[in-house]
């Protein structure tokens, strides 16, 4: 008898979420994310100290200024953990811009260019096999429309609610990670009582949305607490998933993996189509307590992170150049 994740990955796309592509090998999955503490966690890896020195090697190359050598080492060593995994994986890999540009419809846009140009003319890899990840803002969302319109696909994350994830797919975004895990948290810390995994609930509800309107837009689940909400989601069109929980559906052959989620089960619901203009997207976001706190909160999380990847690159860079 196949484990839970052979099963898995018949009824739905299985993607790694890890920057430590020495793990993502032994799981096989199509693709594999990253995210701003998913990178930190990976630079503080000392067998791939290498990867740290060499994108501080480039930065110190580039410019003579600090704060652009600090940015340019940044996304070098993003890029090049981006690198290594698509040597193991055959599909993309997600690489994420500056939690700090949420806001930032310009700044986002220039930074994911700079991201693709690295992988194109430095790496020698066709930006087909990459998604910028970018936070589910308003303008985060702008930002991924006008990156698709020059072929630069996009994963949408951050994403607590049906009003990011329709405003994400009338944009044309390639893909969304709506969150699972963290609403979860957030109803369980409020001390919510509930019949249902809301997580599971949300991704659920912008499945139909989707499949009943005919979006092109993947919807890929992530941030999962346990397997049973992986199972309970079978049938979506992706799911990225921890080499935690990955080992845990290896090792397990009793979850019931048939399929949740049907396209044509979806297509026949009665739905009502949702006005995703600026004001009423920013309305309903602010009348979803969870999804507003959480966007936020992941802003902040992710921003935590990368100050102290940017703390030790700022120190390294620093050591190099009074050397030279």
């Amino acid at each position: 008898m196949s484990n839970s994740l052979e099963k898995l990955k018949q009824k739905t796309t299985v993607v790694a979420d890890t920057g430590n592509f020495q793990l993502i090998s032994e799981f096989q999955p199509k693709d594999a994310t990253t995210n701003p503490s998913l990178i930190y966690q990976a630079s503080q890896d000392k067998k791939l100290e290498y990867i740290v020195d060499k994108a501080v090697e480039y930065s110190l190359e580039r410019s003579k200024d600090e704060k652009e050598r600090i940015r340019y080492a940044m996304d070098r060593v993003a890029v090049m953990i981006g690198y290594e995994i698509l040597k193991i994986i055959p599909g993309r890999v997600s690489t994420e811009i500056d939690a700090r540009l949420s806001f930032d419809v310009t700044g986002t846009v220039e930074r994911a260019r700079e991201i693709i140009r690295m992988y194109e003319e430095d790496m020698g890899v066709k930006r087909d096999r990459i998604l910028i990840k970018i936070a589910s803002t308003w303008e985060g969302i702008r930002a991924g429309e006008i990156l698709e319109k020059e072929g630069i696909h996009c994963n949408l994350t951050l994403l607590f609610s049906l009003v990011q994830a329709v405003a994400c797919a009338e944009s044309k975004i390639t893909l969304i990670s709506p969150f699972v895990g963290r609403i979860l948290d957030w109803h369980k810390a409020k001390g919510n009582v509930f019949t249902e995994d809301p997580g599971v609930v949300s991704v659920r509800d912008i499945f139909h949305y989707f499949k009943r309107f005919d979006y092109n837009t993947i919807i890929m689940g992530a941030s999962f607490r346990n397997v049973d909400e992986i199972a309970n989601l079978c049938g979506v069109d992706y799911l990225t998933i921890s080499p935690t929980l990955l080992k845990s559906l290896m090792e397990n052959k009793d979850l019931d993996m048939s399929q949740k989620l049907d396209p044509e089960v979806s297509k026949k619901m009665d739905i009502q189509k949702i006005d995703v203009s600026e004001k009423n997207f920013r309305w309903l976001l602010n009348q979803d307590q969870m999804a507003t706190e959480k966007l936020s909160e992941g802003i902040r999380l992710f921003t935590n992170d990368l100050i102290k990847l940017e703390n030790v690159l700022t120190e390294k860079i620093r050591i190099k150049s009074s050397s030279k």
